[in-house]
């Protein structure tokens, strides 16, 4: 399927001709290509062993070695950038507990930012903005431990924000949520001016979050469009191992939208 055409010209994330095998011998990427607009948000789909965590690495750094490129906001992703990178590309794992280390909410939120040389009142606005924008401003003296599992995630989401980075790359966001959470987290996401990678199985959240979705399968994209288009492509649904949840109907749902 086509691209989906996106309004702005300015790329966040550009990769091209990205391929990478582990030292194994296991090819995981044989020829990864697309771009990502500031501001998109998209859903990058596909069953377990596509090649997703290999390539969602790659866009900071954490792998490398392979052949191809990642630009980030016009940065080349390698070692000359690496810094400039990692700061402008913001990792939410599925596991908040990955994320969350610090006695306080406050101290894991200002973590990030502090280590990369902001102090002061600088260091203390980047927290309560971070913070409010995931509607977690008054749990900043709580032990993240003491938090249910849905504010940890919005936690773990605000220390990325502290960051300000153009991209947010989400692993799994729904995962393990409640009805009420896995809504006021699409509600947060929905809210933000960054650009969002989502990485999920869920796919009637990809729908209702993200307009657009790759399909990544046997290391190469197999599909990029419109969300609801690809959603209701039932041969397509089938030969990637994808599959909605029982009575779920994309078309009506995107119909309503």
């Amino acid at each position: 399927m086509d691209p989906v055409t996106t309004a702005s010209s300015t790329a966040s994330l550009e990769v091209s001709g990205l391929a990478f095998a582990y030292p194994d011998g296991h090819q995981a990427l044989f020829g990864v290509d697309f771009t990502i607009a500031r501001g998109e948000r998209v859903a990058l789909l596909g069953p377990n062993g596509a090649g997703k965590t290999t390539l969602v690495l790659h866009l900071n750094g954490i792998l490398s070695g392979g052949t191809g490129a990642v630009t980030v906001a016009g940065l080349p992703v390698g070692k000359r950038h690496m810094a400039a990178v990692r700061q402008k590309v913001g990792i939410v794992f599925q596991d908040p507990d990955d994320q969350l280390f610090m006695p306080t909410v406050r101290e894991d939120v200002a973590f990030g930012p502090a280590a990369a040389g902001i102090k002061g009142a600088a260091l203390e606005d980047r927290v309560r903005h971070a913070l409010e924008r995931v509607g977690m401003q008054d749990f900043a003296d709580r032990p993240p431990h003491h938090l249910s599992f849905g504010q940890r995630r919005r936690v773990a989401v605000a220390t990325v924000l502290a960051m300000e980075p153009e991209i947010l790359v989400l692993d799994e966001p729904s995962s393990n949520l409640d009805p009420a959470s896995r809504r006021e987290l699409a509600d947060i996401l929905r809210s933000l001016d960054v650009t969002v990678l989502m990485v999920t199985h869920d796919l009637p959240y990809a729908l209702e979050l993200c307009p657009r979705s790759l399909i990544l399968s046997d290391g190469v994209i197999a599909a990029d469009g419109r969300t609801a288009g690809l959603l209701s492509d039932e041969e397509l649904m089938r030969a990637h191992r994808l599959e909605l949840p029982f009575g779920f109907d994309p078309r009506a749902v995107a119909g309503r939208a």
